[in-house]
Order: structure tokens, then C-alpha cells, then sequence
């Protein structure tokens, strides 16, 4: 879609309507980091599927597959995957980690950073505690990466916002040292542009929960092609060769490529919720989102001279640090300004559906709430 001036107005007149039903509610959303809001089409998307299901019974796994297929071809041309199958379907980040430690016949020495995301983080250390990876933790700022099997690392920092510096220099470092990468960009795709084969990682996790307005379930693990051959205990029947042949060879036969990561029956629902808000960013162009965030990242930070993160070193939001950042989220709650907290820092995510004047008011509250003096 192109656009003689990408504006608000431009945006008022023709994306606008197409989230009609989210934008019905009063509230002035500021937390589209943290779930995006839906297009009117992903009901009807979901819809069609249990249409389906109505109608043809076992006969709509033909229909399902087959948007699985064009889910997995989209998200592969957002984050410059070579090929689709290359996108593994999870239901979480947590499960694609998952999926790559369980492909080690021995415990593997994993370095990560304290700025991992609950999900990934809780998972490392269940593993270090039963002995099946040995775990290190090094500071997200400055990171260097170290000798080690596994380098388990986020793109974006969830908390702050923080872009990790010279990415592509840090995973060839590591790639020097005879580690694997993995990569947690779920604060990445569709944010900042991505170009996984060119920054030659080994494996990456993200999903649709976000800034793909895809909601929660929608997930994936990224395998470079380097790796399709291996073997994770995360599989299933899906990973086999002729799926619906129902032969059972021993030793087992997996499918080609990317598909030998597939597990079991998977969730048919999840493709189908999300392909209108992926096709959406694919739309409008990764490229433009950004340059159109950065612009409301600084009005926000013109509005509220305390908060950080609106440069560009930073990802889609701005924070205001406050040692009662929870409280302050739901003191602005109760004001119709939905916002979050992620320890002492208090998120706001301003995107294509928020109005100027609507961030100018969200500020002004935001400036009134008694407990809205930061501290850094």
C-alpha cells in the first residue's frame, strides 16, 4: 500500500477502519508492546476456520494445512528467513527454546543476559536445576559474548527497550567462540526491520502476541537450514516422513527440511488468528512503521521529559522509571490509559492507531497522577 504522505490522517482514512471493533473502546491504549490490538478481519479469519470444521469435518485439514503454509511463508518474508520452512509453528517462544536444548545428547553450557524475558529466563533456570544445561548470566549492557555452547540472547531488551548493540558483530563473535545463537526477537519482528539469514543466526524465537496483533498462541522457532538435520526430543508426528502414510520405519524417518522440527497435532486456529495483522505489517512495510513510531516516540518524550528509550538505539517504546511503576500502571488504568510495568519501569507503546491528540492527552494524565515523579 503506498501512500503520498504517511500521516495520521492517511492512516485516520485507511487503516483505521480496518480496526474498527479495537478502536471502539474509550480507553487511550498505550500497551501495544505488550498485546496488540486486533483487525476486525482475524474473527472472520477464525471463523472461516471453524466453518470448516462444520462443514467438512476431517475434510477441512486441507484448508487448515494450507494456511499454516501461508502463515509460515509470510513470517519467513518478515524476518528474512531463506525459506519457509525454516519456520517451525510453536505455541510460545518458550516452546522453541525448549525444542533446541532438548537436541543436545549432553548438558550444553548456555550463556544469556539478565534482560531475558520471563518466559525464557524461568525455563533456563528449571534446566540449570535439573541438570540439563549449566547455566551463566551476564549483564545485557555492555555484553560480550563468552565461550559456550548455546548463546541465548534478546534482540530487544522487554524491559527497557534497549537494542543490543552490534548484533551481527556479537553473533559472530560467538560463532568464533563455537557457539550456537538463538535469538529472542519477539520485540523485534515488526518493529525494527530483520533479516535473520543475513545476520547468519542459528535459531530464533518470536510470535504474533505483539506488534503482529496476532495474539497469544501464534509463535515460532526460526532453524537455520545448517541445522535441519538435527534432531530435537520435541517432536511428534508431524516431524515424520509421509505424515498420513502412517507407516512407522525404525529407525524413525523424519520429513525434509524444516519440517523434521514440526511435533505433534498441531493447533489449526492459531494461522488463522493471525494472518490478517501479519499481513498487515507486511503492508504497510516494516521500514515506514518504525520511521512512523520513532515519530511518536518523540513526541511522547517532548510530552514526559523524564521518559527514556525514544531513540533509535531503542525498540517500539518509552519508558518512565518509577520504583511504584505498578502502581503508577494502575493509577492511569482507572483514568482510561492502559499502560504496563515490567519491574521499575512503567512502558508505553504509542503505534499507527494512536492519534496525536490522544498521546498528548495520555501524557497530560500521566503528568497529573500523584505518583508520576520519576526517579532514575
Amino acid at each position: 500500500m503506498s501512500a503520498p504522505t504517511w500521516d495520521e490522517d492517511w492512516l485516520r482514512q485507511h487503516v483505521w477502519p480496518r480496526f474498527s471493533r479495537a478502536l471502539a473502546r474509550e480507553e487511550i491504549y498505550l500497551a501495544n508492546h505488550s498485546l496488540g490490538r486486533p483487525p476486525d478481519r482475524a474473527a472472520a479469519d477464525v471463523q472461516r476456520a471453524m466453518e470448516a470444521w462444520y462443514r467438512d469435518l476431517d475434510g477441512a485439514w486441507e484448508l487448515w494445512l494450507a494456511t499454516r503454509e501461508q502463515w509460515r511463508a509470510l513470517t519467513a518474508k518478515l524476518v528474512g528467513a531463506p525459506r519457509p520452512d525454516c519456520i517451525v509453528p510453536k505455541t510460545s517462544a518458550g516452546q522453541g527454546l525448549r525444542a533446541v536444548l532438548n537436541s543436545f545428547t549432553t548438558p550444553p553450557r548456555v550463556l544469556t543476559t539478565d534482560a531475558e524475558f520471563d518466559s525464557l529466563d524461568f525455563i533456563l533456570r528449571v534446566y540449570r536445576d535439573k541438570g540439563r544445561i549449566a547455566l551463566k548470566v551476564l549483564p545485557f549492557k555492555p555484553f560480550q559474548p563468552e565461550a559456550c555452547d548455546v548463546l541465548v540472547i534478546s534482540t530487544v531488551a522487554f524491559r527497557t527497550g534497549a537494542v543490543l548493540p552490534d548484533l551481527s558483530a556479537c553473533i559472530t563473535k560467538a560463532h568464533s567462540l563455537g557457539a550456537l545463537v538463538l535469538l529472542d526477537v519477539y520485540h523485534h519482528a515488526g518493529v525494527l526491520p530483520l533479516d535473520l539469514a543475513a545476520l547468519d543466526a542459528d535459531f530464533a524465537v518470536g510470535g504474533s502476541y505483539k506488534y503482529l496483533r496476532g495474539g497469544p498462541g501464534a509463535c515460532w522457532l526460526y532453524v537455520h537450514p545448517r541445522h535441519h538435520a538435527l534432531r530435537t526430543l520435541d517432536t511428534g508426528w508431524f516431524a515424520k516422513k509421509d505424515v498420513f502414510s502412517y507407516q512407522r520405519p525404525d529407525p524413525p524417518q523424519f520429513a525434509e527440511g524444516g519440517d523434521g522440527w514440526l511435533e505433534s497435532t498441531p493447533p489449526v486456529l492459531s494461522p488463522f488468528q493471525a494472518l490478517a495483522g501479519l499481513e498487515i505489517t507486511l503492508e504497510l512495510g516494516v521500514e515506514r512503521l518504525r520511521a512512523y513510531n520513532l515519530e511518536q516516540k518523540r513526541q511522547l518524550a517532548a510530552l514526559l521529559p523524564d521518559a527514556g528509550g525514544a531513540g533509535d538505539d531503542h525498540g517500539a517504546f518509552v519508558t518512565l522509571v518509577h520504583p511504584e511503576a505498578t502502581r503508577l500502571a494502575q493509577a492511569l488504568a482507572a483514568a482510561m490509559v492502559k499502560v504496563d510495568a515490567r519491574g521499575e519501569y512503567l512502558r508505553l507503546c504509542p503505534d499507527i492507531l494512536n492519534s496525536r491528540a490522544e498521546l498528548e492527552r495520555a501524557a497530560a494524565i500521566v503528568r497529573d497522577r500523584p505518583a508520576a515523579s520519576t526517579a532514575r
